[in-house]
């Protein structure tokens, strides 16, 4: 019998010793991954579990197919209930306590999980070939975690990313709002010329407006932190890409719409 495989797609879980669990994963390859003797490039994913609903199968196999495209692999990292705790910024945890646990996900990642895969799968020994990707509090996470190791990703996409992310309530005409925790990991954190870094917002993420100046939170916080790239020396345009979406929601089916080029951006 004759077939012709579209994908390789493999599932798994891998102990973390510093979340004290396992972790679920799902890694999809092209075709030719098996008989390929080079490395691929690598997209890893916060919020892997939502693979089938942001329906990225087609979308990972028409990269594949493409003949523009970098080869690489998709890493899709399934969170648990403790998501809200797991993710977030290394450094501190919000100001309610959420967040407690991020910095034992980044030293998973970055210390057991990566490790892993350079060791088990064809992976690149370019650090510019692995990029990081999230969803709302998922992108915030993926971005920390890019930010302050830059070593290991060249890359970073981030989806609706919650940097409202604050270390104290909002206080009411706070103009500069430093509260916001994204803005001082980025200006705490040394330069890395290398880095790449992909946005996108939808302009129905939300209805909040806190400073009520017409422009929704999430719009405004992702335009923040990419103001606070720019005066660190990124460019923008350049470094920094940025995708609003109009009639975009703070959803699945508007994330998985907008995928494809996110990975077009990727690995064009």
């Amino acid at each position: 019998m004759q077939f012709q495989l579209e994908t390789i797609t493999i599932k798994g879980s891998y102990f973390s010793i510093n979340l004290n669990r396992l972790v679920l994963f799902r890694v999809v390859a092209p075709q030719d991954y098996l008989k390929s003797t080079s490395d691929f490039s690598v997209l890893l994913m916060n919020d892997g579990q939502d693979f089938e609903a942001m329906k990225l199968e087609h979308s990972l196999y028409r990269a594949f197919s493409s003949k523009t495209m970098k080869p690489f692999i998709y890493v899709g990292l399934s969170c648990n209930e403790n998501r809200v705790h797991e993710y977030g910024t290394a450094s501190t945890a919000d100001f309610k306590g959420r967040g407690g646990q991020a910095l034992k996900y980044s030293k998973f990642i970055t210390e057991e999980f990566v490790p892993f895969l350079k060791q088990e799968f064809k992976t690149s020994t370019d650090f510019n070939e692995w990029v990081y990707c999230g969803m709302s509090l998922g992108g915030l996470s993926a971005f920390d975690i890019v930010y302050n190791q830059s070593s290991l990703f060249g890359k970073v996409g981030v989806f609706s990313g919650s940097f409202w992310w604050r270390k104290k309530p909002y206080v009411k005409n706070d103009l500069k709002d430093r509260s916001r925790i994204a803005l001082e990991v980025i200006k705490n954190c040394a330069y890395a010329e290398h880095l790449k870094f992909w946005f996108q917002c939808g302009s129905l993420d939300e209805t909040a407006d806190r400073n009520h100046n017409g422009i929704i939170d999430a719009i405004e916080d992702t335009l923040d932190v990419i103001k606070e790239l720019k005066t660190k020396g990124y460019s923008y345009p350049g470094d920094i890409t940025y995708v609003q979406v109009e009639g975009g929601k703070h959803d699945l089916p508007t994330w998985g719409k907008v995928f494809p080029q996110f990975i077009t951006w990727a690995f064009k």
